[in-house]
């Protein structure tokens, strides 16, 4: 397993990934696609405030997301400021979460470009992938999402390494874990590689 480095020379960020790790990549990204698909920021109801009528195309939900991983991605931004918080959501939401989007879609589309098939039946597929700095950005901010809502479907803690180490291989919990970490890895590895 290996990250992304930066080639110097053409000053471009790169990886390459097993056929596995590019479709693991694939389906991570797609799920956060998914999953601030399906839960869409919902307008809030008529007003009869004027303002707020003309401003409502450019409003969304009010309150927290349900899912405890929409939740955790779109934290409260004023905790002790209901109608604050319901405001500041209401007209920001809806564009983070396009930009989330658009973040791990932009993983999907250039592992298909670099030649990961729509269902990966070949063993010993290399992907290569080139990033531009902005491009490599991107792809740290959607390696962000995805472990926040690994963490977060996991249980994991801050210094609770011991729990993760301590569970047999097998165990499903531990496999995730395992993929938590390694988006972690890939994490670091843009960030070293943007820095050099």
């Amino acid at each position: 397993m290996s990250g992304f480095e930066h080639h110097r020379k053409s000053d471009r960020i790169i990886a390459t990934f097993s056929g596995f790790e590019a479709d693991l990549l694939r389906s991570l990204a797609s799920q956060i696609v998914e999953l601030l698909r399906n839960e869409r920021a919902e307008p809030a109801p008529p007003t009869a405030d004027p303002f707020e009528a003309l401003t409502a195309e450019f409003s969304g939900a009010t309150t927290i997301p349900e899912d405890p991983v929409l939740a955790r991605l779109f934290p409260t931004a004023y905790v002790d400021d209901d109608e604050s918080a319901a405001d500041f959501r209401r007209f920001t939401e809806g564009g983070l979460r396009d930009g989330k989007a658009a973040a791990s879609g932009l993983i999907i589309d250039t592992l298909e470009e670099a030649g990961l098939p729509p269902e990966l039946d070949e063993e010993g597929l290399v992907i290569d992938v080139e990033l531009s700095r902005s491009e490599a950005e991107t792809w740290m901010r959607a390696f962000t999402d995805i472990r926040l809502a690994l963490a977060t479907r996991l249980g994991v803690e801050a210094d609770d390494e011991d729990y993760w180490h301590s569970l047999p291989d097998d165990d499903p919990r531990a496999q995730a874990h395992d993929i938590y970490e390694w988006v972690g890895f890939l994490q670091e590895t843009v960030i070293e590689a943007l820095t050099s």
